[in-house]
């Protein structure tokens, strides 16, 4: 038996120790595919308005970043939710909205391996992790959007599948999916206990992609529309059963606020180094920059913020490596609302440190700022997490 695999039946964090070399390795390749298949391109990418091409995705999926999570079982690397977040966080320093697609297509493959049928593993966990399938997931409608007990995508069925008709936006991936795990409406009214899980096959009759966002600094999220008109599921694409599919979307949004906030953190950390290097070697009146306390100050300012950030999502993930999915609520809101309040000004701040420079496409920091926009928005907004905490005082502040 193979280190990895023996690795494979202990708990994460047991795992994560058992195998301190498997994780260096993968994050020195992943290191070295951002630098490759990334870098030289990200700009040229948002320039034009698109996603990565094709080859890109099929360098991720050699290099590990469609599979790193995945059960090994199912062929994955069987790493733990903490170094899923490390590869991400890698790809994110310089390129938050591709790094947030691969996660995406990554996290259906995951999700399908550990909880689909055998017949739906085989036929998209391979695919997609070989970069061979694109996978997003469909939550978010046109009018409801935090709210997803409101949601009014209908299936019916008729004793032998089911139709599906309606419309899901702001769905990452959008234009290059292959398949979707789609969350739907099962009973009118029913609320949670009627939402239910399917696999949707996008080259069969009945699902489109009819729209695609024009996000500045996030092209490559291919945030779009579907709609859905009479799509046939077959019964045994049904994922997640009535009532479910609500229990199932609220486990993985706990991890996706997560590592929503570990981009920022990714990103401020980015442009921190970016900007201490800028100001250590421009001079002005005979000294560096850096020496300016006023610039300093605001360098350290960003420093300390970003610690308390790191921290917050450090305890989220580590509640989802070691916890009950419950146990990742609170913790997974306090860290994407601090995480994302941070990250605008603190990006804002180096690129300030940077004078002019700060605004050259051969840095990153104004992609990072527009993405941290989008973060506030992505798996639950500010104010959610905000209403989230407030559930919480009384008990966890009693007097």
């Amino acid at each position: 038996m193979s280190d990895q695999s023996s690795a494979q039946a202990l708990p994460n964090q047991q795992r994560e120790n058992a195998q301190p070399l498997v994780r260096k390795q993968l994050l020195e390749r992943i290191g070295e595919f951002r630098r490759s298949a990334v870098d030289p391109f990200v700009a040229g990418w948002e320039a034009s308005h698109s996603m990565a091409p094709p080859e890109m995705y099929a360098a991720a999926a050699e290099a590990g970043v469609l599979s790193a999570a995945v059960p090994a079982e199912h062929g994955g690397l069987g790493h733990s939710f903490g170094t899923k977040r490390a590869v991400f966080d890698l790809i994110a320093e310089t390129a938050m909205a591709t790094s947030f697609s691969l996660i995406n297509s990554h996290n259906i493959a995951e999700t399908i391996a550990e909880s689909g049928t055998p017949a739906q593993i085989e036929r998209w966990v391979p695919d997609l992790m070989a970069a061979r399938a694109i996978g997003c997931t469909a939550i978010t409608e046109p009018g409801a959007g935090s709210d997803v007990t409101s949601m009014r995508t209908m299936a019916t069925t008729d004793g032998d599948g089911w139709r599906i008709d309606g419309a899901k936006a702001w769905i990452t991936n959008a234009p290059i999916a292959d398949v979707i795990v789609a969350y739907v409406q099962t009973a009118p009214g029913a609320g949670a206990s009627g939402i239910a899980g399917f696999l949707i096959d996008t080259s069969r009759p009945g699902v489109s992609c009819t729209h695609v966002e024009a996000l500045p600094g996030g092209h490559g999220i291919g945030a779009g529309t579907f709609t859905f008109d009479g799509y046939r599921a077959e019964s045994d694409e049904l994922f997640a059963a009535p009532g479910d599919g609500f229990r199932r979307l609220l486990t993985g949004i706990n991890g996706a606020r997560t590592y929503v906030a570990s981009m920022c953190c990714a990103m401020v950390r980015n442009s921190l180094s970016v900007a201490v290097d800028y100001a250590a070697s421009r001079q002005a009146f005979g000294a560096p920059t850096l020496d300016f306390q006023g610039l300093r100050w605001s360098l350290a300012d960003v420093a300390n913020r970003l610690e308390a950030a790191t921290a917050l999502t450090q305890l989220a993930s580590d509640a989802i490596d070691h916890g009950q999915p419950r146990d990742a609520v609170l913790p997974a809101a306090h860290a994407k609302k601090f995480a994302t309040e941070i990250a605008e000004p603190s990006i804002a701040a180096c690129m300030q440190a940077m004078g002019a420079a700060g605004l050259r496409d051969d840095h990153a920091l104004g992609r990072h700022l527009a993405a941290a926009r989008i973060a506030c928005f992505t798996d639950g907004s500010t104010q959610m997490m905000t209403e989230r905490i407030a559930g919480t005082l009384a008990a966890d502040y009693p007097v």
